[in-house]
């Protein structure tokens, strides 16, 4: 049975409607109550998502304070340039093979936290995160789904100054500053959606529209990410994978984030993320 998956303050839950069910309560303690443990539990999961109509809610999504689903991964991923449309506004060539970072684990961040600003040359990057439900190694395209427990929406800030500050770039650095990795605001699983390939995909800025694509325009998908990641090492359950943003990001045009700016991310069939800068 399909699910979707938050985090209600620091408790594993699943989601149905605008109710949310803890996932020890109702699966009589065969879930754990840590996220992190949760998320590698996918059958578990799975199967009482099924049974919800015989189980009382533990409240109001609308009430609930919502984390980042997967609040502290083992390992995080940031894949570059992998929308061609992004390449072309960065003036890069497009990537023969995926251009992977670690965007470091300790920069993520809740749906609705704040992001809070250091130096002057902060960019926004909409994008959508895959979620590790299941150990991966030399896992093939065709088998890469069936070890994704779920995706999620994501915001890969980054500090340009300190990206760009070196020869080769401090990608990881410059992508990783505290509070620079607000994912969220519900971890779905790719059997809810319609086509877990082809999400309609959006970033507004103080409600100005400035990324609007489909994550059917990613060069490599979420299958060859995963397959590909996982022939370098072993993928755990709870990594994730920032797969890349589209074009109409901020630095061709300098128009980089300021104290107040509302950062507004959504995709189709899991939700909306949205973030003040602080």
């Amino acid at each position: 049975m399909s699910f979707k998956f938050a985090n209600i303050d620091g408790r594993a839950s699943v989601v149905e409607g605008g109710a949310y069910f803890d996932l020890e309560r109702i699966s009589k303690g065969s879930i754990d109550h840590d996220p992190m443990v949760a998320i590698g539990q996918l059958d578990e999961i799975h199967r009482v998502s099924g049974n919800l109509a015989g189980h009382d809610s533990d409240g109001a999504l609308a009430d609930a304070k919502l984390n980042a689903p997967v609040p502290s991964p083992r390992n995080s991923f940031g894949v570059g340039l992998n929308y061609k449309d992004h390449a072309e506004e960065s003036k890069m060539d497009l990537p023969k093979v995926p251009v992977v970072f670690t965007k470091y684990p300790s920069c993520i961040t809740g749906p609705f936290d704040e992001v809070c600003l250091r130096g002057e040359m902060n960019d926004y990057e909409a994008e959508l995160v895959a979620v590790i439900g299941r150990t991966a190694r030399d896992v093939s395209v065709d088998e890469a789904w069936s070890h994704v427990a779920g995706l999620t929406i994501g915001q890969d800030i980054s500090d340009r100054a300190l990206q760009l500050a070196a020869r080769p770039a401090h990608f990881g650095l410059g992508k990783s500053r505290d509070t620079y990795g607000p994912i969220g605001p519900i971890l779905v699983s790719p059997d809810a959606l319609d086509d877990p390939n082809d999400l309609p995909i959006t970033c507004d800025i103080n409600g100005e529209r400035r990324q609007d694509a489909k994550t059917s325009s990613l060069i490599f998908d979420v299958p060859f990410l995963v397959s590909y990641l996982s022939e370098v090492m072993t993928l755990e359950a709870g990594d994730l994978i920032f797969t890349g943003t589209p074009a109409g990001v901020g630095m061709p045009d300098k128009r980089f984030l300021k104290p107040g700016d509302v950062i507004r991310t959504s995709i189709d069939g899991i939700g909306v993320m949205e973030n003040i800068c602080r």
